[in-house]
């Protein structure tokens, strides 16, 4: 069984930056890579930034590229999510989950496997 536990969510001003952590734990945790989604009141969960465990290679949403950095650790398995220039739009819960799908562009929820419980992030205009 594998846990994800995200922290560093807040509240800041447009143009501020925040940096998101997610720690796995458990004894089987080897996954094919980790992910970000986020999910904002009223819609759907969409997907952020990925990452693959093994390698650097990254995939970003169109509406994040530029401004938002995925990055890990493997030996604290821990990913990251820099987030910089952050729009009120940007407003929304933020889960990491682990990659069950070999592809870096498998990005729908269903390529995803454990999920963490969620960070919340406010973007104030």
């Amino acid at each position: 069984q594998v846990q994800l536990v995200e922290s560093g969510g807040g509240l800041v001003q447009a143009g501020g930056s925040l940096r998101l952590s997610c720690v796995a734990s458990g004894r089987t945790f080897s996954p094919y890579g980790m992910g970000w989604f986020r999910q904002a009141p009223g819609k759907e969960r969409e997907f952020v930034a990925t990452i693959m465990w093994s390698g650097d290679s990254t995939y970003y949403a169109d509406s994040v590229k530029g401004r938002f950095t995925i990055s890990k650790d493997t030996t604290k398995n821990t990913v990251y999510l820099q987030m910089n220039s952050l729009k009120p739009e940007d407003t929304a819960v933020y889960y990491c989950a682990a990659k069950v799908h070999s592809s870096l562009y498998a990005i729908d929820v269903r390529d995803f496997g454990s999920w963490g419980q969620g960070t919340q992030v406010t973007v104030s205009s």
